[in-house]
């Protein structure tokens, strides 16, 4: 048994994963039990064991998790020359609260059954609750590692045992993409046709002749002479998170660079939720958000007097809150130009 569960692990942590907008997470797992001195068994014996997890998106609750856990080595009777192995079945509903970008803490409560390979000391098949919490560090996109402690109660006599887990989680199932906002743009300036038409070197919509600003950032509103008043940085956030994701560095760089080479531009940065949680929440939501972009463009160089970060909550929708497209939509963040 210990080698199909082994097996197993090493499996799992090979599976492909698509991106960080996942739908499910699978987690290989080892760890311990620590059991109730009044059970008849070795107080302590080795788990292994491997979850699935069902993301929701539209949900106070995080995660289902549905799992295994499975004692790699004989689990002995006190007192007697048998000894058992233990296998427990459980599903968990998860709750995570982000502390960091790369760090967040999770809750979970659930129950399930177990099953006892020799039956014996009064221990038998039956079902438990469980509950629990723990630590999510993630070291890659696709990437994180778990540490939880569970507290495990059976049904029949409430007898406990304490259960702490190492897990590796790989996502998978990648979350379909809204469709881009489509930018509109500002009134275009007509000059008089000579010969030519007039060229629009950097497509804002303002003839080259009467462009102040060249080299605008695609997709940017401008004024009638050419330079830019708002910039969507195109950043969209998971629900319930402020990480910025490594897919959007490009447009975060491409913004660091136009900043840099405009020194007499600044930028107020500013963040937005969906309408999912209270108002008083989406509003410490957005302000993280807001201050993560504000330290990506600072770590590429750009002036801190120059940039400032607001958070508007879920005040300034752009879609409608109503499909899950306009709410990843919403969770987004702009900057606003002054001179």
């Amino acid at each position: 048994m210990k080698k199909i569960i082994l097996s197993t692990v090493a499996c799992a942590t090979m599976m492909l994963a698509a991106n960080s907008d996942y739908k499910y997470e699978i987690t290989p797992t080892v760890g311990g039990v620590y059991t109730e001195g009044n059970l008849g068994l070795d107080r302590g014996y080795a788990n292994g064991g491997l979850s699935l997890g069902f993301n929701q998106f539209d949900s106070f609750i995080d995660q289902v998790e549905l799992g295994f856990l499975r004692s790699t080595e004989d689990v002995n009777y006190k007192g007697t020359n048998a000894d058992t192995g233990i296998t427990r079945i459980f599903t968990n509903f998860i709750k995570e609260y982000s502390l960091t970008s790369d760090v967040s803490l999770y809750t979970l409560v659930g129950a399930g059954v177990e099953i006892f390979d020799n039956e014996g000391n009064g221990n038998k098949d039956g079902l438990f609750g469980n509950y629990g919490a723990g630590i999510k560090y993630k070291i890659a996109d696709q990437f994180a590692l778990k540490f939880d402690v569970r507290h495990l109660i059976e049904a029949d006599h409430g007898d406990n045992n304490l259960l702490y887990n190492v897990g590796f989680a790989v996502p998978f199932g990648e979350v379909a993409k809204p469709a881009p906002v489509v930018e509109k743009k500002a009134p275009v300036v007509v000059a008089p046709v000579v010969a030519a038409a007039p060229k629009d070197s950097d497509g804002d919509g303002v003839i080259d002749e009467l462009d102040q600003c060249p080299d605008t950032m695609k997709g940017s509103k401008v004024d009638t002479v050419g330079c830019m008043t708002l910039v969507n940085l195109n950043i969209n956030f998971d629900t319930n998170k402020s990480d910025i994701k490594d897919s959007y560095n490009s447009r975060v760089a491409e913004f660091a660079k136009m900043m840099n080479a405009n020194p007499k531009l600044k930028a107020t940065i500013g963040a937005h939720t969906d309408s999912v949680g209270s108002d008083a929440y989406n509003q410490k939501l957005s302000e993280r958000r807001a201050a993560a972009a504000v330290n990506a463009l600072k770590a590429l160089k750009v002036d801190a007097s120059r940039i400032k970060a607001v958070g508007y909550g879920e005040t300034k929708p752009v879609a409608s809150n109503d499909t899950v497209e306009g709410r990843a939509e919403n969770r987004r963040v702009e900057a606003v130009m002054s001179k």
